[in-house]
């Protein structure tokens, strides 16, 4: 049986897998993140895997520490996870998570991401320029939603909207 806790990342996994399709719905944005990767002196793949896992490792901060369950995350401000995105420490948004990730994927950039926060130096650099893009993407989406207050249930709709897997 799957625990509420796990339920909950793979939920803040999710967010974090469709945010840059939904970004890239226009192309030239792509390109221009693309670009800013490369000047940082980051690998694109890279670059991009650990947005993703910085968009999780965000929502998944926020909602542990305002009590959001699984069944409730839906209902999570996109600006509370740009909020965290940028003000939570690195080392910070390790905390609380599981031990093992379904996507195996997921887990060696949570190892890679984990690598970076400790490191300091350049790679601090890194996570806090990514942190930075990650909140770029999310006020854009939110910027695009229909609502007034956009949440992370509204990204999901829009992925289902753009036929995003889910």
């Amino acid at each position: 049986m799957t625990s509420d806790h796990d339920m909950l990342w793979t939920r803040c996994a999710r967010l974090g897998h469709v945010l840059l399709p939904l970004m890239d719905q226009e192309p030239w944005r792509q390109a221009r993140r693309h670009e800013n990767l490369r000047t940082w002196g980051i690998d694109t793949a890279e670059g991009e895997q650990l947005i993703e896992v910085f968009a999780a490792l965000a929502a998944h901060a926020i909602a542990a520490e305002t009590s959001v369950s699984a069944a409730e995350f839906d209902a999570l401000p996109l600006s509370a996870v740009a909020d965290a995105a940028t003000g939570t420490r690195d080392i910070d948004l390790l905390a609380g998570l599981p031990d093992t990730f379904a996507d195996s994927r997921d887990g060696q950039t949570v190892g890679l991401f984990r690598l970076y926060a400790y490191k300091g130096g350049q790679s601090s650099r890194w996570l806090f320029q990514l942190s930075r893009e990650l909140r770029h993407t999310l006020i854009v989406l939110a910027e695009r939603s229909p609502v007034p207050s956009p949440t992370c249930g509204g990204v999901f709709r829009l992925a289902a909207q753009a036929g995003l897997p889910q």
